[in-house]
């Protein structure tokens, strides 16, 4: 497959040299086009050594060829990394002063821009609305990581890890060859297959308080709910996320919540005007009964004989509500909004992980179930997970994994879309 390999002028650009070899290793056709400053990080004969082919920032170089036209028209895939502020600046705007500009004005391919910046540069608003806007477009804005930048800066706005784009790249290229992705209209963005569908998606555990310190909770980390929201934004879904956790995930509307109770308000306020539902959350099943208003305190008062006082509080539990069933319920025999559980399973003497999991798809009356194994070091918290899809009324399992949770997510999706 083609593609061009944009490289705008940020420190992270020497991260580009490992993507560019992972994509020419893949066998895939690699065109690097830096911008003037990208050069001044990583120089033009390490970009044509690795790609094997000629580097070029300006619009006038080979004019013959017409190279500010015929690379995007040509490209199977268009990825950025690092995209810097201006360039995203430039790219909303639709400028085009220099190649790698005009290649995104002409690509008629799946675009991904990496950002990567210090974190008050991402968080600034003006940013923030540019990213929004290109992701309105059907652009595939990859969330920035968090974690150590230039000099001792630490916070969201690191390119992610090269293996990670490698994993974008060869997601939205398989998408373009099952979708046409490139058989669109001039100026349209490409054909996504969730273009004009709301998704609404909850990730995270809930925290249940008992007191202003403690409260009860579980191991979920919401990684797989993100990455879900990610994928479905990607393949051009309006997404509400509703979680526990605080991501930073660029055109996705984020609400967020701790306890069971505000995530059952939540998922009901945003599920009135959707077409797909995933619960993903990991829901508490239980709540205490009572919340003191202050903190519990332990007593070391001395009994009447001497003795220290050891004694705990009893915490008495009420039942939390069940969510995904109150959303089938309220659903009715309408066809939708396409409702997505999760079950959560450790094997027992009753039967396997499987076997809890077609029970729940039973029980519960949702359209798709994922089902995995949890436990110490399986899936919460994990980047990997193994997963098995099952689809009411089918006896037909899609197993997924060990994968990405990305990987998973798509599989998930391409799932729901054939529900359509």
């Amino acid at each position: 497959m083609r593609v061009v390999l944009g490289v705008a002028g940020g420190i992270a650009a020497y991260k580009a040299c490992s993507l560019l070899r992972l994509l020419a290793e893949a066998g895939h056709d690699v065109t690097v086009v830096p911008t003037a400053a990208a050069l001044k990080f990583v120089g033009a004969p390490t970009w044509a050594a690795l790609s094997g082919k000629p580097v070029s920032t300006d619009v006038w170089d080979n004019v013959h060829e017409v190279p500010h036209v015929r690379l995007g028209q040509e490209a199977d895939l268009v990825i950025v990394a690092p995209a810097t502020a201006d360039l995203l600046a430039r790219a909303a705007t639709g400028q085009a002063d220099d190649l790698l500009t005009n290649v995104l004005l002409t690509a008629r391919c799946p675009v991904v821009l990496a950002p990567a910046m210090h974190t008050e540069m991402w968080d600034h608003a003006a940013t923030q609305a540019n990213v929004a806007t290109l992701t309105e477009r059907g652009v595939h804005v990859v969330p920035p990581a968090s974690g150590r930048l230039t000099g001792k800066d630490t916070g969201p706005g690191r390119l992610p890890e090269p293996e990670e784009l490698y994993a974008v790249c060869e997601r939205e290229l398989a998408r373009s060859r099952s979708h046409d992705a490139r058989a669109t209209t001039a100026g349209s963005a490409p054909t996504r297959d969730l273009t004009g569908r709301h998704v609404v998606v909850s990730a995270g555990g809930t925290r249940e308080p008992l007191d202003p310190v403690r409260y009860l909770g579980n191991r979920s980390s919401g990684k797989q709910g993100h990455a879900l929201a990610v994928a479905a934004a990607a393949r051009g879904a309006r997404v509400t996320l509703v979680t526990s956790a605080k991501p930073d995930l660029p055109g996705v509307d984020v609400v967020h919540i701790e306890t069971a109770l505000q995530l059952r308000d939540a998922m009901h306020a945003a599920a009135a005007d959707c077409d797909v539902v995933v619960m993903a959350a990991a829901v508490a099943d239980f709540r205490p009964a009572t919340y003191a208003p202050t903190k519990i305190k332990k007593t070391h008062e001395s009994r009447p004989d001497g003795s220290a006082d050891e004694s705990a509080p009893t915490i008495e539990l009420v039942r939390n509500p069940d969510i995904l069933a109150e959303l089938v319920a309220r659903r009715g025999g309408a066809a939708t909004p396409i409702i997505v559980g999760f079950a959560a399973e450790t094997g027992d003497e009753d039967g396997s992980v499987l076997d809890h999991g077609r029970a729940k798809l039973e029980r519960k009356g949702c359209d798709v179930l994922v089902v995995n194994e949890v436990g110490e070091g399986k899936t919460f918290g994990a980047d990997d997970n193994t997963v098995t899809v099952l689809r009411r009324g089918s006896d037909a399992a899609v197993e997924v994994g060990p994968a990405t949770k990305a990987v998973v997510s798509d599989a998930v999706w391409d799932v729901v879309v054939s529900l359509f």
